[in-house]
């Protein structure tokens, strides 16, 4: 097992609730140029999960399973900041109100813009909340580190996802990380330059048909693990030749200009410390046992 300081972390327990499904009220353009009126952000989605393509719904920016906000009114203002900063991939959530209460969930990762935080949860459990049910998240995960490989940064982990994510340790020197998609650094569009990765994402651009074809972008599913090739996480959304950036799927393929399926960085590393190695299997439904499981179809 890789070495972490795992047993020092700060565990919390964050509050928050699903977030009502959101829309400008208005026509939204793509990146042809052609006007559309789409579901888009928020919402508990009934029919999609982790494990889902993130590609062919008719949609914009859908986030799977349940959004979820501290406070949908002030989304850049505490509570809600210290839910997306503190909340993690692969954290437990917990239904503590309603009809559903007691039924357990798994975050995902947090979508910048919307300031959701995405867990999902089985469908039955989704029929049966409202938008007034309280969900309480175990956030635990910022802070961990790799013992042996102090230049290999982590952000929005928990350390149960960590283990099950089939890290191998080479004997050269750097760790083979499972993903299922190499990312080009050119698709890396909304969200370069922001001044940390700790909450929301960025997109992997799709707008240009023969790049998605030859990297296979279009067969991505919501909740892969994907390598963003070239890309410096550490202190930011960077380009940086020789960089490597492990993420997890959060959203699926957007229309608008400069966007696409969004990713929550996991680990990054400056230098060629990570090796990706493509895994079909290489999501969190199969890796944890829920959702939609390439081995259970």
């Amino acid at each position: 097992m890789i070495g972490t300081n795992e047993e020092r972390l700060v565990e919390f327990l964050l509050q928050c609730q699903p977030g009502q499904p959101r829309t400008r009220g208005n026509w939204e353009v793509d990146h042809q140029g052609v006007p559309f009126l789409l579901p888009s952000i928020g919402g508990i989605t009934l029919n999609i999960q982790a494990g889902d393509g993130a590609f062919g719904w008719e949609g914009d920016h859908i986030e799977p399973g349940v959004s979820c906000t501290a406070d949908t009114l002030k989304p850049f203002e505490h509570p809600n900041v210290g839910l997306q900063m503190y909340s993690c991939a692969g954290n437990r959530a917990t239904v503590m109100t309603g009809d559903a209460k007691g039924a357990e969930g798994t975050v995902l990762g947090h979508h910048g813009g919307s300031e959701h935080v995405i867990v999902d949860f089985s469908r039955d459990v989704k029929e049966k909340l409202l938008y007034s049910d309280t969900i309480i998240i175990r956030g635990r995960g910022q802070g961990l580190k790799l013992v042996d490989y102090p230049e290999i940064a982590l952000f929005n982990l928990d350390p149960r996802l960590l283990h099950a994510m089939k890290i191998r340790e080479a004997e050269d020197g750097v760790l083979e990380v499972p993903v299922t998609t190499m990312v080009p650094p050119v698709c890396m569009g909304s969200g370069i330059g922001s001044a940390h990765v700790a909450k929301g994402d960025y997109d992997i651009m799709t707008s240009d048909p023969e790049t998605v074809e030859r990297f296979g972008l279009d067969r991505i599913r919501l909740g892969d693990f994907v390598v963003l090739m070239d890309h410096d996480n550490r202190y930011g959304r960077a380009y940086r030749k020789g960089a490597v950036s492990i993420g997890i799927v959060v959203h699926s393929n957007c229309l608008e200009a400069g966007h696409g399926p969004g990713v929550t960085t996991l680990m990054t590393a400056a230098s060629p410390l990570i090796r990706p190695v493509v895994d079909s299997e290489a999501n969190i439904a199969d890796r944890l046992g829920f959702g939609t499981q390439l081995k259970a179809g």
